[in-house]
């Protein structure tokens, strides 16, 4: 690769980000002796990826005694609660792997040379590094735990592609069919991608951390460009998930980051191979946003490069995403509709209302509504109300209809409660013993599925118009008369204005004035522009529900927040205008 072709900036971020992890491992003294096995990986595959100091393969050589200590009868490394855990060995194995194809092999046409002059990131591994006891010490541990990944099992559909990337790259070190049977096994299953570009878990970590460079990896070992094309899909996903701030849209995951923003940045590797390999300018502007926030694994990125200098080449010339445009995902009931100033998501996708429960691989955000208007962003509307602890508003239906040109995602949900009558005399138990049962919001022993039942019930329907300038919000409610709060979160450092203060972070809008909250130069504005409803009994607050309740916990979001309370039945209108200066 000539150096005129080397994209200089991302080579020289790779080089000193890994210089930096490299200098950091070095000065952590004998900290690594409480490491997991996962983080002793990640140091190896750096001090080798650095790999001009025998120092450095000393000290790597230390570490990976220290994983053999952690490696059980199974070959499996202990750590975490995930006991014997297949997956998450494999996520180790895919560094050590690595670690030890660099010390076996120089890669044709690998970046060499002063790193001072930005010919590259890494230099080769001085001559002899391939005899350095070392390698037999990785060589004992890959071959130690290859049996148990070849059979092992699974529990998230992530840990798939995990696993299966690590059997590619033990494949490759050592080719063997019964590694290359299980990864056809899994691959067999078919990738979890809908016809969106989404995976399953609709979760932008982990198709960041793990779906799209484990796919990518399997691609390359096995020639399967049906795998690239999938990762690509998931790019081109994840540009209509991009928000303004940099982060990657997560409302609709059903994984632990549905209540965190993910930023652009662990993307950045597949972004540059897939806009190098297919040509594209939007994933190679996306590439350079990624870059700017940083190098989240040098010793990752310094391994790709030094495995295929070619991914870094200069991307093609970067293109900006087109505004205005929309995204519907429609499995996953997600609105997101970009404008010149103004980004709106609208979510109706959540797997509560058919699972009833909150768990750990389900969309549970009650979150329905989001608006960026530049440094103004109303990060979080959502409707409470008090009905039998069920909960707040979680959309079990979404429809988003466009009309010359106008959008609106109409979301709707009925919930009931229910009052139990004694049970038929022929189904009495003398001794009142009656079967443990779960209602749906909480269990006794009540038998109730053999008993008549009084509902009482509620529904919703809530209208997001989107406009120009924010959107319109329109929330009618019918059933039993209870006290409901609408809550507008605001991400905090701004100011509130027009509104009645309850405390220091929160406000309500009383119909009168609009209320407006600021933040530098932007502004988001909240009118209200219709009510037909009787006034709340309470102040009102967020009500989580018995699930969180009962446990003492709460999924509450932080940030400025702006009610608007009243009782059911009854209508409200908002009108969310942003102020923000495209410049």
């Amino acid at each position: 690769m000539n150096d005129e072709h080397v994209d200089a900036a991302f080579t020289a971020a790779v080089q000193t980000a890994l210089t930096g992890q490299v200098e950091a491992i070095i000065n952590e003294g004998d900290g690594w002796g409480h490491l997991e096995h996962r983080q002793l990986a990640e140091r190896i595959l750096a001090l080798v990826a650095y790999g001009r100091d025998g120092r450095l393969l000393d000290h790597a050589a230390r570490l990976a005694t220290r994983l053999r200590e952690l490696q059980g009868p199974s070959g499996l490394f202990a750590g975490g609660d995930n006991v014997d855990s297949p997956p998450d060995s494999a996520f180790s194995v895919n560094d050590l792997a690595d670690a030890l194809w660099l010390l076996r092999h120089k890669p044709p046409g690998a970046p060499r040379g002063d790193r001072a002059a930005g010919h590259g990131p890494v230099d080769l591994l001085d001559p002899g590094a391939a005899e350095h006891g070392l390698v037999d010490l990785l060589d004992d541990l890959l071959t130690a735990v290859t049996p148990a990944l070849t059979r092992g099992g699974v529990h998230t559909p992530n840990h798939r592609w995990e696993i299966s990337a690590a059997l590619a790259r033990l494949h490759r070190l050592a080719p063997d069919r019964a590694p290359a049977e299980r990864v056809g096994q899994w691959l067999g299953e078919g990738v979890d991608i809908d016809d969106d570009g989404l995976y399953s878990e609709r979760s932008a970590n982990y198709a960041a951390f793990v779906s799209n460079p484990s796919l990518l990896a399997i691609a390359e070992v096995f020639d399967r460009p049906d795998l690239v094309d999938a990762v690509e899909r998931n790019l081109d996903a994840t540009l209509d998930l991009l928000l303004p701030d940099g982060t990657v849209e997560t409302v609709l995951s059903r994984r632990q980051d549905q209540r965190q923003p993910l930023p652009l940045a662990p993307y950045l590797l597949p972004l540059r191979q897939i806009a190098l390999l297919r040509g594209r300018g939007d994933l190679a502007w996306a590439a350079g946003l990624a870059l700017s926030q940083g190098i989240v694994s040098p010793a990752r990125a310094a391994t790709e490069l030094i495995l295929d200098p070619g991914i870094g080449r200069e991307l093609p010339e970067p293109v900006p995403p087109r505004r205005p445009r929309h995204r519907v995902f429609g499995a996953a009931g997600l609105l997101v509709d970009h404008r010149p100033a103004t980004t709106t998501v609208v979510f109706g996708g959540s797997d509560y209302p058919r699972h009833r429960r909150v768990r750990s691989g389900l969309a549970n955000s009650p979150t329905f509504l989001r608006l960026f208007a530049g440094a103004a962003v109303l990060g979080d509307v959502r409707l409470s109300r008090v009905f039998f602890g069920l909960g707040p508003f979680r959309a079990a239906r979404s429809l988003v209809e466009r009309d010359r040109g106008s959008t609106t995602a109409t979301l709707t949900e009925s919930v009931s409660a229910s009052y139990y009558q004694p049970m038929a005399d022929q189904l009495r138990d003398a001794r009142g013993h009656y079967a443990l049962v779960d209602d749906g919001r909480f269990s006794a022993a009540m038998d109730f599925g053999r008993r008549a039942r009084d509902e009482v019930s509620l529904t919703t329907t809530v209208h997001v118009a989107i406009t120009d300038a924010g959107a319109e919000l329109t929330v009618d409610q019918e059933g039993a008369a209870v006290d409901w709060a609408l809550e507008l979160a605001f991400r905090p450092g701004g100011r509130m204005m027009g509104a009645l203060a309850l405390d220091e972070h929160s406000w309500q809008l009383d119909g009168g004035e609009p209320a407006v909250y600021r933040m530098a130069d932007d502004s988001i504005t909240v009118t209200m522009i219709e009510s037909s409803m009787a006034a709340s009994h309470a102040v009102p607050a967020y009500e989580p529900g018995e699930e969180y309740r009962f446990l003492g916990g709460t999924d509450a979001v932080s940030g400025e927040r702006l009610y608007v309370a009243g009782r059911v039945p009854g209508r409200v209108r908002l009108r969310l205008a942003a102020d923000h200066h495209v410049g």
